[in-house]
């Protein structure tokens, strides 16, 4: 298990560009497997998840191609079905749960599927149900094998279905979006995810012959087609490494540029960081945060106490709360930070107490933070990152502390940030990786 050991208390100085999107990485690198065709992704980050579910793809012999460090060719014409059979493949998705993206694009080209229970974060219950119940409404099978636990999943032919998802699932849009582009017929998907990620991933099917139609909205229409051709993608910078930046330049008083940010697909991520009273300045593409001697928490107009709460798009990501909650123990005022989706993902604050910061945890899903401004620093703490999002947020917390601190468990870090220590070391910070 490796470590971090930060140095805090280091101002950054400089430019810093946002790798791309792992969240659409994930979806689109899975699109690859609805086409014999030859698909060019460019903008793929170079992290843990992303390159696991590429070497997955080549295990299913997917041929592979990296013509640059962040540019892939994917061709998926001679696809072993059989290799989901194998232990390799079961031990492999377990551990990644953007694995189970792969059930919509295989069922509907090859009419069968296979995947255990995927792993990921621990934050609490993910369920499948939105991703299975969809793929079943479009005439797929289910069988679950309680002994190896795993779902295997058949249909002689997918045919288009109407759906009222039960909730707006990212994840679980994506598996079925992908699953009905090839169905017979029209699919109709209400209430569903319409993310930036839904967005780019809609766009690229199109682009290879899908006929998808209310991109960007909650209501999807797709007739389908009978096969899909090759394309060439970009995927757009990774909004919760720009909102990870915007925190960490308010919490060290850095001054920092965030290049080429995709600002326009931010939505509501500046403002939230605004009323934090962080500046947020947009020059273009880019965004400027000056740096800070202090900042102070907003009040709503009737000066009640500040909430901040994740919701589907175009609400807030609950991705950025972690971030937005560490942010807060050093600005002037309180503010409640209610995490509606992820039961589990608060827990990381008792991490934030031992370093000094004044933090109620109301419930699994609810923290009050009694931000003090600058007259008390957090101090260096040794912790373990519990998942991707409160690793990122515990590292910003140890580089605006005094004093060393040591985070462990950083694999759950790289797994959604790239080179981050290199990175972050080239503006200013002092941060060793063991």
């Amino acid at each position: 298990m490796s470590s971090f050991v930060i140095e805090g208390g280091c101002r950054l100085s400089g430019e810093i560009v946002p790798q791309g999107a792992k969240n659409e990485a994930l979806e689109v690198i899975c699109a690859v497997l609805l086409t014999s065709e030859k698909v060019t992704i460019h903008n793929i980050p170079d992290i843990l998840d992303v390159n696991n579910l590429i070497q997955l793809l080549r295990d299913l012999r997917v041929k592979v191609e990296r013509l640059s460090p962040d540019t892939y060719t994917f061709q998926a014409d001679e696809v072993d079905i059989e290799y989901l059979r194998t232990d390799e493949f079961l031990h492999k998705s377990t551990s990644l749960r953007g694995s189970v993206m792969i059930v919509g694009p295989l069922v509907a080209r090859f009419g069968k599927a296979l995947i255990p229970k995927p792993g990921g974060d621990k934050i609490g219950r993910r369920r499948l149900d939105t991703h299975f119940i969809g793929i079943q409404k479009l005439g797929a099978s289910f069988r679950y094998d309680s002994e190896r636990h795993i779902y295997e999943i058949e249909a002689s032919r997918l045919k288009g279905a109407y759906m009222l998802l039960d909730e707006a699932s990212v994840t679980g849009t994506a598996n079925i979006l992908m699953a009905s582009v090839l169905a017979e017929g029209k699919t109709t998907i209400y209430n569903a995810a319409c993310e930036p990620y839904l967005q780019q991933l809609s766009a690229m099917l199109n682009n290879m012959g899908a006929c998808i139609s209310g991109v960007g909205s909650n209501l999807l229409i797709i007739e389908g087609v009978d096969s899909l051709g090759g394309t060439t993608h970009t995927i757009l910078p990774d909004m919760i490494e720009v909102g990870s930046f915007i925190g960490m330049a308010a919490m060290t008083a850095s001054d920092i540029t965030i290049k080429n940010t995709g600002y326009e697909q931010l939505g509501i991520i500046p403002e939230s960081f605004r009323r934090l009273g962080i500046t947020v300045e947009k020059q273009g593409d880019d965004i400027h945060i000056p740096t800070h001697s202090n900042y102070e928490i907003e009040t709503f107009i009737d000066d009640s106490i500040m909430t901040i709460a994740d919701a589907p798009w175009p609400g807030l990501t609950p991705d950025l709360l972690s971030v937005l909650l560490v942010v807060a123990t050093q600005a002037a005022g309180s503010v409640l930070i209610h995490q509606k989706m992820f039961e589990s993902r608060l827990f990381f604050v008792d991490k934030l107490i031992d370093m000094g910061a004044q933090i109620i945890l109301c419930d699994p899903h609810r923290a009050t933070v009694i931000g003090l401004g600058n007259r008390f620093k957090l101090r260096g703490a040794t912790m373990t990152s519990p998942d991707i999002r409160a690793g990122i947020a515990l590292l910003i917390a140890a580089m605006s502390a005094e004093g060393t601190s040591r985070i462990h468990n950083i694999e759950q870090i790289d797994r959604g940030y790239q080179n981050i220590d290199s990175r972050l070391n080239n503006i200013g910070a002092r941060i060793t990786r063991l």
